[in-house]
Parts: C-alpha cells; sequence; structure tokens
C-alpha cells in the first residue's frame, strides 16, 4: 500500500480514468451533502491563510496491469461519493464560465481537458470517472453535453441541477469557488495488486462518514474477491436485477430491510439491524453452496418482498391482502413467514389460494390481537419461527393449527374475546380502526368505496361540556355514558363531513346538508334512520358490527390432535414472551 497526499485536482489531472467497480453502491450523496461541501469550497476559497482542505481519501486498485501505451483504469475502493460531487461541480462550473477563465485553469476547455475527459482518447475511455449502471450513463451524457438518458440517475441529475443553481447565485462572481475547488485535497491510497486485501480495508475505510448500509456491505462482500468478468457476470444476473425490482427511491431503505427479513427465514433468528452484515458473513460460513446458487435464492425472495412490500405483485387479491397486513396494518416483522410461504407458492408447494387464506389468516391473528390490547412485543419472535415446524404435506391445515396452538401473550383472541373487545375497548387511536371500517363499509360490494379522503367521525362528540340536546339525549348519567362508549366501535364512523357535523346534536348532524340520512355510506344508513343517539342505540350498533367483523375476520379451525402438535414448547413461549418488539 503505498499512500500520498495532494491536491484532489492533481490526482484527477494525472488519472488515467477512475472506474467504481460494479460491487459498489451507485452515487448516494444528498443536497445537505453537496451543500456541506460547496460551503466548505467557499469558505476555504475566500479565506487566504488557509493553504488545504482535507476532504477524505481516494482509494484504489489498479484493474488490471498496465503498459505504457494503455494505462489501466483505477478501480475505486474508497471516494465515490467525493470524486462523483466534485466530478459535477466542475461540469457545473464548466458550463458557467463559457470561454472566460476567472481564475487561471479554470477555463471551460481547461476544465473539462484536465479534470473531465481525456481529449486523446475515445469512447468511454474518454471520460475521467466511469460510474455503475444508470449513474454512468447520467453522468457521461452530462459530461458529454447530451441529452438524458431515458432512465436517468435521480441522484446525479439533482445534484447537478443543484450546483448549476448555486452557481448561478453567485452572479458571475467565481473566483472563490475556483481558489476553492483548488484547495481540496486527498489522500491517494494505492493498493498493490495481490498483496493488499482490499475488503478488509474497504470496511475500515468507511467505518466512519456515510455510512454503507447492510445491503452495500453485504454486496461488496459477495463480489469484491472475484475475478472481474465473474463480478460482471454476477452482478448483471442477479444483483442488478435486485436493485431494478426495488428501484432508486426504494433500494436505500427497503433492501436492508428484506436482508434482514430473509436472514431471519434463514436462520430462525432475528439480527439487529446493524449487524445484517455480519450476520450474513456468518450465515454464508455454513452454506455448502456456491455464491452464484447463494445470489439467485436472494434474487428470488428479493422479487417475494418486492412484490409484497413495494406494491409489485399482479394478482389482485394476493396485492388486497398484502395491502391489508403490510401496507395497513404494517406488520413489517411478518415478512420472514410470508416469504417462506411466498417461495413454497412460487414453487408450487403452496395453491394460491392456501396462499391467499394463509395471508388472510396472518391478518386475522394480528387484528384480534391489536383490538383486544394483546401486547405486540412478541410478533416478531413468533413469525421468525412461526414456519419452522410446518407439516407443508398438509399446509393450510397446519398453519391453522399453529395459530391455534398459541397461547398466554402469543395467542390468538377466541370470538368471545374478540366480540367483547369490539364492543367496549376504545379503537379510536388504534391503527386498525380505519382498516376495520373500512372492510365493514365495503362488505358484499362489488365496487368497493375508496375511504382514503374521509375522516373518523364520533357520532357523540368529544367536547366534555356537552350542549344541553346532548345531555337530554344521554339521560342523567350523560358524562359517564360518554366517557364509556365515547371511543368505541359503536360510536364511530366515517365521513367527509367531519367539521360540519362539529358536535352538533345527532338529529342535525342526521338531517344537514351531506349528514348521516344522505351518507352513501353504508356505515351511515342505520344511523340516517334514527331519532335519537344514545347509549341503547349505540350498543346495538356495535353488536351488529362486531358480528360483521366476526365473519369478516373469522376464527380458524382445526382438528384438536393437529392443534396439539403444533403446539410451542414452554421454552419457546418464555423466549418470545421475553423479546423485545421490534416493529
Amino acid at each position: 500500500m503505498k499512500a500520498e497526499a495532494l491536491p484532489l485536482l492533481k490526482f484527477l489531472r494525472r488519472s488515467a480514468q477512475l472506474e467504481i467497480p460494479i460491487y459498489q453502491r451507485t452515487y448516494s450523496w444528498s443536497l445537505w451533502h453537496c451543500d456541506q461541501l460547496w460551503n466548505d469550497i467557499l469558505r476555504i476559497g475566500a479565506s487566504s491563510n488557509v493553504s488545504g482542505h482535507f476532504i477524505g481519501s481516494i482509494v484504489y486498485v489498479e484493474s488490471e496491469l498496465s503498459s505504457v501505451s494503455t494505462p489501466s483504469s483505477l478501480l475505486v475502493i474508497d471516494g465515490q461519493q467525493r470524486v462523483t460531487t466534485v466530478t459535477l461541480l466542475l461540469e457545473a462550473l464548466a458550463r458557467a464560465v463559457g470561454t472566460e477563465e476567472p481564475e487561471d485553469g479554470f477555463s471551460a476547455r481547461k476544465i473539462r481537458n484536465y479534470y473531465l475527459t481525456d481529449p486523446e482518447e475515445s469512447g468511454d475511455r474518454r471520460f475521467k470517472l466511469l460510474l455503475t449502471q444508470n449513474d454512468r450513463t447520467t453522468l457521461l451524457s452530462l459530461v458529454g453535453q447530451e441529452p438524458m438518458p431515458s432512465d436517468v440517475s435521480i441522484r446525479v441529475k439533482e445534484n447537478f441541477e443543484h450546483f448549476a443553481s448555486r452557481i448561478g447565485q453567485l452572479g458571475g462572481q467565481l473566483q472563490t469557488l475556483c481558489k476553492g475547488l483548488a484547495k481540496l485535497m486527498v489522500v491517494e491510497v494505492a493498493l498493490q495488486r495481490g498483496q493488499d486485501n482490499p475488503q478488509l480495508i474497504f470496511e475500515s475505510m468507511n467505518s466512519t462518514g456515510l455510512a454503507l448500509s447492510q445491503a452495500d456491505l453485504i454486496r461488496n462482500f459477495v463480489l469484491m474477491g472475484l475475478e472481474k468478468k465473474e463480478q460482471t457476470r454476477l452482478y448483471q444476473f442477479y444483483w442488478r436485477p435486485m436493485e431494478e425490482r426495488f428501484g432508486q427511491e426504494a433500494y436505500g431503505w427497503a433492501f436492508d430491510r428484506f436482508m434482514r427479513h430473509y436472514l431471519t427465514l434463514k436462520t430462525r433468528r432475528i439480527p439487529k439491524e446493524d449487524d445484517v452484515y455480519r450476520e450474513f458473513k456468518a450465515y454464508l460460513s455454513t452454506q455448502s453452496q456456491t455464491v452464484e446458487a447463494i445470489l439467485a435464492d436472494l434474487l428470488a425472495h428479493a422479487g417475494y418482498y418486492a412484490a409484497m412490500a413495494l406494491r409489485q405483485e399482479k394478482d389482485a387479491a394476493l396485492s388486497a391482502a398484502f395491502g391489508d397486513l403490510l401496507h395497513e396494518l404494517t406488520v413489517d416483522v411478518s415478512q420472514p413467514l410470508l416469504l417462506e410461504l411466498y417461495d413454497d407458492y412460487a414453487k408450487g408447494a403452496l395453491t394460491k389460494p392456501d396462499f391467499l387464506a394463509a395471508v388472510r389468516l396472518t391478518t386475522t391473528y394480528v387484528l384480534r390481537r391489536g383490538v383486544c390490547g394483546v401486547p405486540t412485543n412478541t410478533l416478531n419472535t413468533t413469525f421468525a419461527s412461526f414456519g419452522q415446524n410446518l407439516d407443508k404435506t398438509h399446509y393450510l391445515d397446519s398453519i391453522r393449527a399453529r395459530f391455534l396452538s398459541r397461547w398466554g401473550r402469543t395467542r390468538l383472541p377466541d370470538d368471545a374475546e374478540f366480540s367483547h373487545a369490539l364492543k367496549n375497548n376504545p379503537l379510536y387511536r388504534s391503527r386498525a380502526l380505519k382498516f376495520m371500517l373500512r372492510h365493514l363499509e365495503n362488505d358484499g360490494r362489488k365496487e368497493p368505496v375508496s375511504v382514503a379522503d374521509y375522516t373518523i367521525e364520533h357520532i357523540l362528540p368529544q367536547n366534555k361540556d356537552l350542549n344541553e340536546a346532548w345531555r337530554r339525549d344521554l339521560g342523567e348519567r350523560w358524562q359517564e355514558v360518554q366517557a364509556t362508549w365515547l371511543h368505541t366501535l359503536g360510536n364511530l364512523t366515517l365521513t367527509g363531513y367531519n367539521s360540519e357535523y362539529s358536535d352538533r346534536p345527532f338529529l342535525e348532524k342526521r338531517d344537514i346538508e351531506g349528514g348521516f340520512a344522505q351518507s352513501p355510506l353504508r356505515l351511515n344508513q342505520d344511523l340516517g334512520k334514527l331519532a335519537v343517539w344514545n347509549e341503547e342505540t349505540i350498543q346495538k350498533r356495535a353488536d351488529r358490527l362486531a358480528q360483521q367483523a366476526l365473519r369478516l375476520w373469522p376464527m380458524p379451525a382445526a382438528p384438536q390432535v393437529a392443534i396439539t402438535e403444533a403446539a410451542p414448547t414452554k421454552l419457546e413461549l418464555a423466549a418470545e414472551e421475553d423479546d423485545e418488539t421490534l416493529e
């Protein structure tokens, strides 16, 4: 290893070409990072007392053996974000200065020929910096002053336009900017092929600064040690398709979540968020499969995850079921079980009707527990180990038996407990409330009503100082009635007229323009026919809605012998109850 401190612009000028290996993450600096660099450049450019400003290291290894006539490109192991950002700033500056030269060496021609391109080369070899995938095509289009590609890199385009805007705000006074750029310093670290371990150095260099995601570290670990042709092949066939399934916006946050759920499925243990990379390395060390086989399995499961969590499922019934569980009830911890079910569904071991029934049963399990106030801090470990002992020759029956075998804090509440909670528990602040009201409203409808723009309405108002009409309807115990039933299901509905209803007496809420009597919602049809709203009518409505809910989210059935065989051990249940929620 050889290291040398030097100005960044000098490093760019003398380097034939910098190439970002395919296993590196895509360009990810935000506008905040760009502004931080911009402010530093202007600050040091304006100060005659500052001779240099260190912005980090650039670690590279030659891609292959060089010759005098054909110098090798330098594979950048660390420093991509800084080099790319300065390259975008230089291109924006070159367009701004045109034929002028506000500072020696900073005309458009010199900026491009020194730092952005090699005028003696052609094709891709002409460019000083080659990124990966659509980052590459977008940057080359910018530096080559050509139209943007259709699959434009959002971050590259956004940051370039941001720098162009900031330069425009300087009003042509560019000397300070040029002086600051000239003072940027880096440490150039050249690794020796076959001697230095890029992976270990990479992990060490990235322990500070903009942290790499766990998925980035995993990708680098899997691909970095391979020969370039094998890296390219495996990346193109397996990793790149995964990135495309997630998309530019979701990849940064969703891929790490997926990797955590994938490892939970494979190991039956839940890795901590910051330990996914370490756990993956440990998992890989126990596998006899080839790297390609593991990547193929990752690709398949990434497709399942994207279908479920990123709303890419094409089957309408499955998409709706995933939407209920993952997006409305937001039970992300169910993903290890769902990934296993989806894998078996994709391989033909689980039929679509049974898969759909299993997802809906999982929703019923979560919903009933939420309504009944059962603590959620065991759900993560419940779903982590749920599929471990399933009898897949009788798949759906085994799933039903597993849910029915739970007891204590991991139980599936029965009809009596669920019905009582629906009628009596305060549900107003429950994440499940609007989900239930939507399903109750659309029960039996062939043309479902979207309730996205409706809000929750308290039929009996929340105002503790109720008007005389409300006190008369509720009777002498009006305060007790309000405190008891205010936030319960019987007193809650959906409306688009929340502000118009306000604290009006019930008959006014019923009869005003847009009132309950005119509401198109089935939830409100009975309200439009009532003459009074009091404890008795609240309870009657709660009874009706509870019976409907029991039918929509029914208790499963399974043979008692299957339930007994599926029961978790006391040790397993103790471990679940000791665990903390990961939601």
